[in-house]
């Protein structure tokens, strides 16, 4: 039998995701954020860098990374600097690769709670590096571990669940129809990472390709 946990969080079906992402970025104010990757994070970027607000008090985490140099086609942060991070010129960028699992660790567990968590959501319903089947899913100590798996390219750093549980804001944004299936699944509560996100609040941002029987909540 399918094991089941309880799906945690106010979902919030939009007509763009990208922009109820930076009006509930804008509203919040946070002053500290961990970004996400993927083409929804970085359309989500893009239009942040449009609507430039005053990023001198902001220190930027990630929640994942690849372990890649940052000029990499591959690297969350790489894209996060060139397509927001360069032209808002945050207090503070701490890169995952710079300093590894250990350091990272200590950082994310020395510093306050993270205000605002940007994660989004695989087909295979990983969140963050999270991945199905993943020793990574049952740490409960660490807040950073390195981790990796033969389905997905380049070993990666993680935030894990203590660290996602940790913050204030936890926004997830899912578009797209083939993310469907996956949203189902954690819809229905079964046992795949995404499932597990919890935080002081969670809100998913979703479209209607994505959650086509949800009912709308933007009108």
């Amino acid at each position: 039998m399918m094991s089941q946990v309880t799906f945690l969080g106010e979902l919030r079906v939009v007509d763009d995701v990208v922009q109820a992402f930076c009006d509930l970025f804008r509203s919040a104010g946070p002053r500290s954020v961990a970004l996400s990757g993927g083409g929804t994070a970085r359309a989500c970027y893009e239009e942040l860098a449009v609507r430039a607000r005053d990023w001198s008090a902001i220190s930027v985490f990630f929640g994942d990374e690849r372990i890649v140099s940052v000029d990499d086609p591959d690297s969350n942060e790489g894209m996060a600097r060139r397509v927001l991070l360069d032209h808002v010129h945050p207090a503070a960028v701490h890169s995952m690769v710079a300093a590894g699992a250990d350091g990272y660790d200590r950082l994310v567990r020395e510093s306050p709670p993270i205000d605002f968590i940007h994660l989004g959501l695989g087909p295979d319903a990983h969140t963050a590096s999270l991945f199905p089947g993943s020793p990574a899913l049952a740490e409960r100590e660490r807040f950073v571990v390195e981790t990796g798996d033969d389905l997905h390219p380049h070993r990666r750093l993680t935030f894990t669940v203590p660290a996602i549980e940790r913050g204030v804001l936890v926004v997830v944004t899912v578009a797209g129809a083939d993310k469907r299936e996956a949203l189902d699944r954690v819809q229905r509560g079964e046992d795949v990472p995404a499932t597990r996100v919890r935080a002081q609040r969670v809100i998913w941002l979703v479209d209607e390709a994505a959650a086509p029987d949800a009912p709308r909540t933007d009108t």
